[in-house]
């Protein structure tokens, strides 16, 4: 269900893309491809910067002894504990981050949870964010639900995202995102701002 009406204020809109780095964006995606997803995120944010909207670039990294790393016991671990590998963590240069950007550093799969991100949006106004990144189903939707629960707006870019499965990304995008948010696609996003 798509609202007519449906238009960006980037006085008081942000955008917030997730886990845009080497070691993340390096990785096979679906439904879109990393070079889709981060075509689309440079895109957003090239409009958002030129419109005067905030860019928040948040990545996850951790210190080198990787005491910082969730080690709950799982039964699917995301990961080794082994040291990840050099430059895992910097930012795609395509997308930024540029002057003007905020960068947030995480811990966890949530942008808002031990970060300084709910601070930095509030204190400039802001009530909606625009989501992209990878992964769909960790970082964005992790993301998503903390900032729905402080009560922002959220608008969902669906191709500026991709999860580790077509599946886990179409689960997100249908059952989640629509009671969280409006669900567009990368070109309505940038008219509804154009429009404002």
């Amino acid at each position: 269900m798509t609202d007519t009406k449906f238009s960006i204020e980037p006085k008081t809109t942000a955008l917030v893309l997730i886990d845009m780095q080497e070691g993340i964006v390096g990785r096979e995606v679906f439904p879109h491809s990393s070079k889709e997803v981060t075509a689309n995120c440079v895109r957003l944010a090239d409009r958002f910067r030129s419109s005067g909207a905030l860019v928040v670039m948040v990545h996850v990294s951790y210190g080198k002894d990787g005491r910082d790393r969730p080690s709950q016991i799982v039964d699917e671990p995301m990961g080794s504990i082994a040291a990840p590998p050099p430059g895992w963590d910097e930012f795609v240069q395509e997308i930024g981050p540029r002057e003007g950007d905020i960068v947030v550093t995480k811990r966890q799969w949530g942008a808002f949870y031990g970060t300084e991100l709910d601070l930095q949006l509030r204190r400039r106004g802001m009530h909606t964010i625009v989501l992209g990144g990878i992964s769909t189903n960790f970082g964005v939707e992790s993301t998503a639900r903390d900032a729905f629960e402080r009560a922002y707006s959220l608008i969902f870019a669906e191709d500026a995202m991709a999860g580790m499965s077509a599946e886990a990304h179409s689960f997100s995008v249908r059952t989640i995102f629509p009671r969280l948010g409006r669900v567009r696609r990368t070109d309505e996003v940038l008219k509804a701002i154009s429009e404002s």
